[in-house]
């Protein structure tokens, strides 16, 4: 008997242990993302940051690989209902997330069901207008920000007795000067359709598409092959011949010949501030996008690249108040402005970058505001506010694609991309049609 009691006992403790830790257990917030090496290492310390601030939810990122890969096993777990609470997907993959219908639960409305305050005059326009509604509603978070920017070799300007360019003449007159002072060529980009179809539009207030670069409307159609950008292209590629000009790859592969000191210019994210300061062994700097003056008298704004945090619905309604939480604590200055200094994203808000400025981080490496100031030069338009096409991420495929053969020699920039707007288009009617 006493065998027995003392078992019952054991048990009883035993059950009361476990039910007071299931009463006590945070309640897991699942965060699917693709960010790698120190940038999966500040996402982790990020949600340390959350977790330590409270007891009822444990935020737990999850690193899924690139942003294609994390948007498909998002997708593919939605359907089989073992989805996360968040997941994080690139601009362009904007238009698949919104098709997606009963999937997402939009920002704008999970914070003001779940009571938690939020007021989207905080975020900087140019941030959050690629991601809102037509009636300036949030769909998804901003979280890792960036724009491209006009990297310079300032040891190499200066031994060639040149400025940082702000026109593209003065491009064209800058990398003269490089490669005449013995530089393997004058300038160089990466993501190349981001940086000279989608944002050179933006910066010189030209529609990459119609229904205001699709975001009225599915059946829109590209307009990218313009006068005006065929012309540039076009400029680019015949600069070749006196190595002005040098392709280096569709993503950043061309990252290496500007850190190395072969081209003395280099147009692409802000967000390699980290890689350049690493690999770089002169002085640099960056500065505007460049102007084209036949094109436009004054530039309007660049737009982001990067990508949002979206929420996914179909779980218990009480696990969104620690979504929404953590948003609202990821948003916050201090935890915006550290993201933004150390990997080169901007802020998302502009107490975040009053924060910085504040701090000395702009005195102390100048430039590494341009991105911010790119972004806030002017209210966004129709034509710079971003761009929402389904299929894009083909899309981009086939630009790049057309864009090569420019380089190559192989098309004139204008037939080009006229052929990449009738490739992109048969694309865009291929999502209409699945998501009529």
């Amino acid at each position: 008997m006493k065998k027995s009691k003392s078992l019952l006992a054991g048990v009883a403790g035993a059950l009361s242990l476990i039910m007071a830790t299931e009463a006590w257990a945070a309640t897991e917030i699942q965060w699917w993302h693709a960010m790698g090496g120190r940038n999966g290492e500040l996402v982790n310390e990020i949600a340390e940051g959350y977790n330590a601030t409270q007891s009822e939810y444990k935020v737990v990122p999850v690193y899924k690989g690139n942003y294609t890969e994390t948007m498909t096993a998002a997708i593919a777990a939605f359907r089989a209902k073992q989805h996360p609470h968040i997941v994080q997907v690139f601009e362009v993959g904007t238009a698949t997330m919104m098709a997606a219908k009963g999937a997402v639960y939009p920002v704008h409305q999970m914070m003001e069901e779940t009571g938690t305050a939020f007021d989207q005059a905080d975020y900087l326009p140019a941030v959050i207008s690629y991601y809102t509604t037509p009636d300036n509603k949030l769909l998804s978070l901003p979280f890792n920000s960036s724009t491209p920017v006009l990297w310079y070799n300032k040891d190499a300007l200066d031994k060639a007795g040149a400025t940082p360019p702000k026109t593209w003449a003065e491009v064209m007159d800058v990398s003269e000067k490089l490669v005449a002072s013995g530089m393997k060529c004058g300038f160089s980009f990466g993501w190349q359709s981001w940086v000279m179809i989608e944002n050179f539009s933006a910066w010189h207030n030209l529609p990459i598409g119609t229904k205001e670069n699709g975001f009225t409307g599915l059946d829109t159609e590209f307009t990218f092959n313009n006068d005006h950008v065929a012309g540039m292209l076009q400029q680019i590629a015949d600069s070749q011949s006196k190595n002005l000009f040098q392709y280096g790859g569709r993503r950043g592969e061309s990252l290496p010949m500007f850190t190395n000191g072969e081209c003395g210019m280099w147009m692409n994210s802000s967000a390699y501030y980290g890689s350049i300061v690493k690999q770089a062994k002169f002085n640099f700097g960056q500065t505007l996008l460049p102007l084209n003056t036949d094109v436009a008298e004054a530039p309007q704004n660049s737009i982001i690249g990067g990508a949002t945090l979206w929420v996914l619905a179909g779980k218990p309604s009480g696990e969104y108040k620690g979504v929404a939480e953590f948003f609202k604590f990821m948003s916050s200055p201090e935890v915006q402005a550290r993201w933004h200094q150390e990997t080169g994203y901007v802020p998302i808000t502009t107490a975040a970058y009053e924060l910085s400025r504040k701090q000395g981080f702009y005195d102390k490496n100048p430039g590494t505001d341009t991105a911010i100031q790119q972004l806030s030069l002017n209210t966004p338009t129709a034509n710079s506010k971003g761009l929402r096409f389904g299929n894009f991420v083909q899309v981009r495929d086939i630009i790049n694609e057309e864009m090569e053969a420019i380089w190559a020699g192989s098309k004139p920039a204008k037939e080009a991309l006229d052929t990449a707007a009738a490739r992109g288009n048969a694309l865009l009617r291929k999502f209409e049609k699945a998501n009529d």
